[in-house]
């Protein structure tokens, strides 16, 4: 019963699963009512979560693992797919791809990311991390009628699955060394002189560099954001990115503490080489999309970086560049899902020509993303990226720290270029309005907090300051 009690939150989300999922098969024109309890079912399994939060255990001979962590990503997570499913309502509905299955590939996703989060065993991991994928193979090819779309969905299952295996050989080699697939025992029989282990160890940051899109595993990010439906892209930007995040978070603190110098130095190329690639590469970009995309490379390549320092002050750096991330993010989609002109959603950065002029509040909205996003103080965007310079000075990497601040000052440049875009080029045809309340609640919500977030700055260091990294 204890148990049981323990991932009430998982348990509930897949009965509610295959509820819906029955209801969806029997019941015709079933998608507005399986949609909404969607939200109503993840509303819910926030709340059992906050109930949770003071449940601590090891279950499952160890393999599951809930703490301050675990529960605190989670949270941000269903908060997250809460959000995706709140803005992408209307958006589905004008692409007719309002099929009942969308929002319940969003929650299988999602209880996979979970799953992922508090794995404390390779198997149980690799377990979680399937689930999590699977679903997004077909979201990403959800709209059929869309050529890009069919595309972005194969190029995402190729390369995911080339990912997956690598991980899966990775995971194999440390069993094979180890003799244990548990992460605490790994710590405990791992070798630093065995060739073997490395070689996993290896693998395994391969795998996991698919996933959230570090260079120079990046090259299907781009292709799928722009062609997957931006209600998905959204949901690629969040979720995956921070369930994959912690796991890296695992491997660092636990199962790999005792060989910080083998797995720092690759950590640091991909942290550098993201920044870098993700300031450089979005400059030429013209889909709106595709800049998010090369955007997003350039934010995990900072979020990496508080990882590397191997320190519980950079890691907790990491949580919170994360938490500013998904709030800055879910922001700036919204602002995207207001570009809708004659009944058709449009990508490209010209069309923001003008828009200060023909819908000044939308214009505000971008603006504040974008500046946040450039990390312009006093926004919350500048904070997160502070966090992590000071960690990363702290642990007397210097490098690391000149070339984080010389990319966030070029990567300011095309996040300017829109601002630029927006308030001084000519105006164009302004975007039809959008009469989508929860589209413009959640745009008003992630402004505010990002606007006012340096009244309290030191409110997310409260928030992971009791949390366990193992």
């Amino acid at each position: 019963m204890n148990i049981i009690a323990t991932i009430i939150p998982e348990i509930f989300l897949s009965i509610s699963i295959m509820i819906l999922l029955i209801f969806g098969v029997f019941i015709k024109e079933s998608f507005n009512i399986v949609y909404k309890s969607s939200i109503v079912v993840l509303i819910f399994a926030v709340l059992l979560l906050v109930n949770n939060f003071e449940n601590f255990s090891q279950i499952f001979n160890d393999s599951y693992l809930i703490d301050n962590l675990s529960n605190y990503i989670k949270t941000l997570s269903i908060i997250s797919a809460i959000v995706v499913l709140l803005i992408s309502y209307e958006y589905i509905n004008s692409l007719k791809i309002n099929k009942f299955e969308y929002p319940i590939l969003i929650i299988s996703s999602l209880l996979g990311a979970m799953i992922m989060i508090s794995a404390n065993d390779l198997i149980v991991f690799y377990m979680g991390l399937e689930l999590q994928s699977l679903p997004l193979y077909v979201l990403a090819s959800i709209d059929r009628e869309n050529e890009r779309s069919t595309e972005a969905g194969l190029k995402y299952f190729v390369l995911s699955a080339l990912s997956s295996g690598l991980l899966l050989y990775g995971c194999s080699l440390i069993y094979g060394f180890t003799g244990s697939t548990n992460f605490q025992l790994i710590a405990q029989n791992f070798n630093s002189n065995n060739l073997g282990l490395i070689f996993g160890i290896v693998f395994i940051i391969v795998g996991l560099g698919f996933k959230i899109s570090v260079v120079p595993f990046h090259m299907w990010t781009p292709d799928v954001y722009e062609g997957s439906p931006t209600s998905v892209t959204v949901f690629f930007a969040l979720v995956p990115k921070i369930a994959a995040m912690t796991v890296f978070i695992r491997f660092t603190n636990v199962a790999f503490a005792g060989i910080f110098d083998q797995w720092q130095l690759i950590l640091i190329f991909l942290s550098v080489g993201s920044m870098i690639l993700g300031a450089v590469a979005a400059i030429g970009q013209d889909n709106i999309k595709r800049l998010m995309a090369y955007s997003s490379i350039g934010h995990m390549g900072y979020a990496l970086a508080g990882i590397l320092t191997g320190t519980i002050e950079g890691t907790k750096s990491t949580i919170i560049y994360l938490t500013i991330y998904a709030v800055m993010n879910t922001g700036m989609f919204a602002c995207i899902f207001f570009m809708k002109r004659k009944e058709k959603y449009v990508e490209n950065i010209k069309d923001l020509s003008g828009l200060s002029k023909t819908n000044p509040l939308l214009a505000v909205g971008f603006l504040i993303m974008l500046f946040s996003l450039a990390g312009i103080p006093p926004l919350a965007g500048f904070f997160a990226k502070f966090y992590i310079f000071v960690a990363v000075l702290e642990s007397k990497l210097y490098l690391l720290a000149v070339i984080g601040l010389v990319t966030t000052v070029v990567s300011a440049f095309y996040y300017l270029r829109i601002v630029k875009i927006i308030y001084f080029d000519e105006s164009k045809i302004s975007f039809q309005n959008v009469k989508n309340l929860p589209l413009k609640f959640v745009l008003l919500t992630s402004s505010l907090i990002i606007l006012l977030y340096f009244v309290y700055p030191s409110i997310l260091i409260d928030m992971t300051s009791s949390i366990s990294l193992g």
